[in-house]
């Protein structure tokens, strides 16, 4: 046991030295007269030749070092990282909310690409690819029947814009045979905007990147013109993105020269974010829903809101990210993302949570506390209040505390609706049910007021669950989840039909955070 586990051991600790050498070594080159340096940079050549000549099994040194470069930046704190050249990319289309491609939602479906829908304007549509087209070839290479995965579909559809991409698709038996010529795609931030109450506008913010202030606007606007004078602003589970973006939506509510956050480290300078006077929603009422999975740009967003005593925050206390990274983008295209300052509430509290236990419980914490249950009163203590300017007792000590808690709800769930859930019951059940009725509803107004779920629909599901996706029915747990597997089907279901504009907005009815703001707001 003692030779297998320093069969691991070993190189990962060799390499988490040679990790350290990226600084050491490029101190090193930019001092050569210094000697320390000099005998640190001599030890990792010595350590590099031991590896490739001494060690007992052949080793990937790339993603050994790569591995080791990430678990050392982890032991200074958790939000530290390396990226690679390969996912900066990624990481990248989501930060700017763009990306090349032909414009296609799809699910993988019986080993079938399936289409659930196609972007307004976008390539796809120009060419006549329409939802429930199922998509069999894409260039040479057959995607149906294959086992193919998510990822390797998108890398055949997306390219640079301008860029073409033939296509075979099955509409119900026609096959037909498209060329797309790709262009560029945006990442939608705002989730979903809709009128909940003639007079409460919903927006769910699903992330922070580039484009996220100016996204948020036009709906903002788009809800006005419907008669909103009150909102609901939903950051759960919104892990941040872009600083700027959230300023820029913080500003939309207060008023000129208010204090939206401060950023401040040892080697950068401290910089004040203030309110200018062009908020377009100074005088709406508001509502910020969070919770355990709020993290960052939407811990700014709720922590200037409250400090400034222009919101209501409801749900659970947020996750306690108050740290700023810097990205550094390597030689290789690779990304070193540091953290260089910590951000402070207008209040001046400083939210990031307490880290010095490690990376696993920093972010399990709040699980292992049962906090999605009641708030934890340990962290209520008066070294950490702080006052806003109407006298509102705030706390820092890690996260946005809400000023209404909402435990997590629990309410009818059962081990057979979890089976349900992280199988792919839902959604390929949805995309067969709404086959021959994409027409049958006006819009998802039309759809939440007259479609219901019936106990024939359920049973349908029940059994296409069983035999397709082998979620063997439990009948004592299905009468004790009936209605959670209902509410879930229907927003499942507008989600075919209308993406998470429709889900988001069919599920709102059973959703007490939103239900609890609606009072609040009444």
């Amino acid at each position: 046991m003692e030779n297998k586990s320093n069969k691991y051991l070993i190189p990962l600790a060799l390499a988490i030295c040679l990790a350290s050498g990226v600084w050491i070594g490029a101190k090193f080159l930019s001092n050569e007269s210094s000697a320390p340096n000099a005998q640190r940079y001599g030890k990792m050549k010595d350590i590099i030749e031991i590896l490739n000549n001494k060690y007992v099994d052949s080793l990937d040194g790339d993603k050994v070092f790569e591995q080791a470069i990430s678990d050392m930046l982890h032991k200074l704190d958790p939000h530290s990282a390396y990226i690679s050249a390969d996912d900066l990319k990624a990481a990248t289309e989501q930060i700017e909310g763009h990306f090349g491609g032909v414009g296609v939602r799809f699910s993988v479906i019986r080993d079938t690409v399936c289409v659930s829908s196609v972007i307004p304007n976008s390539p796809s549509e120009r060419v006549g690819i329409k939802a429930g087209d199922r998509i069999i070839k894409v260039g040479e290479k057959n995607i149906a029947g294959v086992k193919i995965k998510n990822d390797e579909i998108m890398k055949l559809l997306k390219g640079m814009q301008g860029t073409p991409v033939e296509v075979v698709v099955y509409r119900g038996k026609e096959k037909l045979k498209k060329k797309i010529v790709r262009n560029t795609i945006p990442i939608e931030s705002i989730v979903c905007a809709a009128m909940l109450s003639p007079n409460v506008g919903y927006i769910k913010l699903d992330q922070f990147s580039v484009e996220s202030g100016r996204e948020f606007k036009l709906a903002a606007m788009r809800l006005q013109s419907q008669g909103m004078t009150k909102m609901i602003f939903d950051l759960r589970n919104n892990g941040g993105g872009v600083l700027q973006s959230a300023v820029q939506i913080v500003d939309e509510f207060l008023p000129a020269g208010a204090v939206i956050v401060t950023t401040e480290g040892r080697n950068v300078r401290k910089e004040v974010y203030k309110a200018t006077a062009k908020g377009m929603l100074i005088n709406t009422e508001v509502v910020v829903l969070v919770n355990e999975r709020s993290a960052s740009a939407s811990e700014i967003v709720a922590g200037a809101l409250q400090d400034n005593d222009r919101a209501t925050i409801v749900g659970r206390r947020s996750f306690g990210k108050g740290l700023v990274q810097q990205d550094i983008v390597l030689k290789d295209g690779s990304d070193l993302r540091l953290v260089v300052a910590r951000y402070y509430t207008p209040t001046g509290r400083c939210i990031q949570k307490p880290y010095s236990e490690g990376y696993d419980e920093y972010y399990e914490e709040q699980f292992e506390h049962k906090e999605l249950y009641e708030p934890d009163s340990t962290l209520l203590v008066d070294s950490l209040k702080y006052k806003t300017p109407k006298g509102k007792i705030v706390y820092g000590g890690g996260g946005i505390m809400p000023d209404v808690f909402i435990p997590l709800d629990t309410v009818g769930s059962s081990w057979y609706f979890t089976q349900l859930r992280y199988s792919p019951a839902f959604q390929n059940f949805s995309f067969d049910f709404v086959a021959d009725k994409r027409n049958q509803w006006k819009d998802r107004v039309d759809f939440k007021k007259n479609f219901q779920v019936t106990d024939a629909i359920l049973n349908q599901f029940i059994d296409y669950a069983q035999k397709n996706q082998k979620v063997p029915k439990d009948v004592v747990d299905l009468n004790t989840s009936k209605t959670i597997i209902k509410n879930a089907l229907k927003g499942e279901i507008a989600r075919q039909l209308w993406t998470e504009h429709g889900y988001y907005y069919v599920t709102s009815d059973a959703d007490k955070e939103v239900q609890r703001a609606l009072k609040i707001l009444k």
